[in-house]
Parts: structure tokens; sequence; C-alpha cells
């Protein structure tokens, strides 16, 4: 099949990682893509939120199935270009990726489809901000309403920072101040052709920069899969309380569902409620979903795209556990450092490296944003697929990078 992924990050890199372990060889093509991405498929120096232009590439090379990996291009309505065109594309159209851009909107869906979910206030000023912080009381919740990069999110006991945060993002549009939900949260990926869902295995992400998490969110900084704490019945259960009745909803506002449906959950003490929802795969949980899927990605996908998830079986995972770990730039997630050189690549074994923010300078990779790597190991259990990633992390150099040392730590013990 002839593939282009959308996208320049590690999720992107991932996924063309899982296409290209398929028995089927693809063609498959990244647009822009990274220097990572670039030693193993073709990249195309493309805009991707530009719909008339990945069209056009899309015709013009007989491109089968085009995947959509980040938010921006969907929220775009790159997807609505493609599928006016004829042409098979994994990634909802603008009006059902507003799950994602704005969370105003996530939050009257789930109500009208009646997915458990906490309370929240939309706020357009800062008296109304105030007001509802005030009302909700601490820990504080404050998103912004829009895209934000992973960086519109703040959780904090401390009141001040909290009326800060939403006078930032105020000066962009409006924010969300919602009650604060207690427990461990979930990341669930579902396929949707818009009618039929089907799930992939849960994973958990970690967005404290620091161990225990502590300081700033991020946009991700590690994650494991399997969870094997959580209850038996788990997915179906989202399916049929979360996943089921959102995608109905949408269909029913003839905005159908066609991609990816990230359920960020939280297992409350009152049962299981979503925190967001996204609208592509996420990132760094692709990097330990994928790894264990036996089922071929891209048969998954083109379902998807074409309206076929009916007539497929739900996706199968290994036993193998998967843990990913994030190596960041110095001064992630406030003001990286960029430009500074990566080495020991070549020294490591037993992982896969999904480039993030890379980009090769006379023979060498430097690092071009925050989040630069992400390093990703399997084994039979969470302690040896944490010792290969440590491994692999202690024998790469980036100047004052850091990452996190606690991921899966808790599952490993």
């Amino acid at each position: 099949m002839r593939i282009l992924v959308l996208g320049s990050g590690a999720r992107e890199h991932a996924i063309i990682t899982s296409l290209l372990s398929e028995p089927t060889a693809h063609e498959i093509t990244a647009a822009p893509g990274n220097a990572g991405i670039a030693a193993v498929v073709p990249v195309v120096a493309l805009d991707p939120t530009r719909g008339d232009v990945v069209s056009a590439y899309a015709l013009d090379n007989d491109i089968e199935l085009v995947v959509i990996g980040p938010e921006a291009p969907l929220v775009a309505g790159v997807a609505d270009a493609l599928r006016q065109r004829g042409i098979a594309v994994f990634g909802p159209g603008k009006a059902a990726a507003a799950l994602e851009g704005s969370k105003t909107f996530a939050k009257r869906i789930m109500d009208d489809a009646g997915v458990p979910t906490g309370k929240a206030t939309r706020a357009g000023t800062i008296d109304e901000a105030v007001a509802a912080i005030d009302e909700y009381g601490a820990p504080y919740v404050v998103k912004a309403d829009g895209l934000a990069a992973g960086k519109g999110v703040l959780v904090t006991e401390d009141r001040d920072a909290a009326v800060a945060h939403a006078d930032f993002w105020l000066a962009h549009g409006a924010v969300l101040v919602e009650e604060f939900l207690s427990g461990q949260e979930v990341s669930l990926f579902l396929l949707s052709d818009g009618h039929t869902v089907l799930p992939l295995s849960p994973a958990q992400d970690y967005k404290r920069v620091f161990d225990g998490d502590q300081g700033p969110n991020t946009g991700g900084m590690g994650a494991y899969s399997p969870l094997p704490w959580l209850p038996e019945g788990f997915v179906d259960e989202v399916i049929n309380t979360v996943a089921i009745p959102t995608v109905r909803q949408l269909a029913s506002e003839r905005t159908p569902f066609i991609g990816l449906l990230y359920c960020g959950l939280i297992v409350t003490p009152k049962g299981v409620k979503v925190i967001e929802f996204n609208a592509r795969f996420g990132d760094p949980e692709t990097q330990v979903v994928l790894p264990r899927l036996k089922t071929p990605l891209s048969q998954l996908l083109f379902a998807a795209a074409s309206g076929e998830l009916a007539s497929q079986p739900r996706p199968e995972f290994s036993d193998d556990v998967a843990v990913t770990v994030v190596l960041a730039s110095e001064g992630y997630p406030e003001e990286p450092v960029t430009g500074r050189p990566i080495t020991g690549l070549s020294d490591v074994h037993d992982v896969t490296i999904a480039h993030a923010a890379t980009a090769l300078v006379d023979g060498t990779y430097v690092a071009t944003g925050g989040r630069v790597l992400s390093v990703v190991a399997t084994g039979h259990t969470f302690s040896e697929a944490r010792a290969r990633v440590y491994l692999a992390l202690d024998a790469i150099h980036l100047e004052g990078g850091h990452y996190r040392r606690d991921i899966g730590l808790r599952v490993s013990e």
C-alpha cells in the first residue's frame, strides 16, 4: 500500500516503525518528517496543515491511505480536503476534530451523550475565571479551551498560579475551570470509522516533567503499557459508556468521527470519568501501544478510513510490556535549549528510538525542540523493559538533557 504519514514527531516515527514491521511491504512517505524518520522512509517538505497541498501531493503520487498524526492538520480540516478528493484518510474532519480543538465542544458532546466527566465552567473573562476558581476550590484545574501543545493545563494548589494561568490563556481564547478528579489516569485509544469502534491496549502517560510527578505539565515524559492494575472489564466499560455514546452523538450531528479517539480517563472512587478527548494518537503512549500490537496496523487504519471496521476482529496484543522514556532538552518545557548535538545513538541496543525533534547537521543529530527522543523497550516484565530503557539512556548524551527515572517504576516493584 502507498501510505502518506503527516507529521514530524515521535508519534509519527512510531507509526511508521509499526507499518514497516508488517510482513507486507508498504511504500511509505512522511511529510514533513524529521531526521530520524528520514533515515527509514522518504520525506517530503510540504505543509501538513494545507489541505490543498496535501491532496494534490496524494493524487499526484497515487497515495492509497493518508494517516494524519498531529492535531493541527485535523483542526485545520485537512481530512475533509482529502475525502472530498476521494482519498482514504485516517483522521476526523474539522467538525469532529473539535473534540480536541475545543474543550467546550468536547464537554457539550459528553453532556449530550451522557458520558461521565467532571464538572466544568467556561470562562471568557478573568472575572468569570476567578469566580469559577473560587467556586471549585483547590486543587485548581484550569485549561485553555483550544490547542495548546500540551501546555494549556494547570493543576495546582496555588490560587494565584491558577488565576495567572487563566489570565495568560484568556489572551488566546476562553478557558475552562474544572473540578479536580482524583485517581489513576489511563489513556485508551479507540479506532472509529464513524459507527464501529475497536479498542487498542490501555497505557499510562506521565505528564509532569520531574520524578515523583513534580514540576509543570509537559506533552508527556514517558509511558508504559499494559496496565496490570486495571480491573477486569475496564476496556469494555469504556467502550460502552464513553466511546460508543460519543461516536453516536457525533454521527447524529452529521460530524462522523473517523480516526483515532483518544480517551484521557481517570479511575475515581465514583467510577471511570473522562478528563479529555484527543482526536489522534497520543504521544508518548503510541510509542508503547504499537510495539505490542500483533494485528497489522495498516489493516486497521485502512478499515477505519474505509468504513469497514465492523469486518475486523478486535486487535490483538502481545503479552510483553513496553516502556518509553522521553529525553528532553535543557529548559524544557519553559524554554528548551536547541541546537546541541546528540551522541551515543550508535551505542544503544535492544531498544527502539523514535525521533521527536531532531535534525541531521554535518552527519550529527542535533536537538531542534523540547522533547527530543523517545526511547522504547519491550520485555517480559516491567523490570526488564525499564532496565533496557535506562541502560540505553545512560549511553546517549545531550548536553543539559534530562529525563524521568521513574517511568513504570510503580508497576515494576
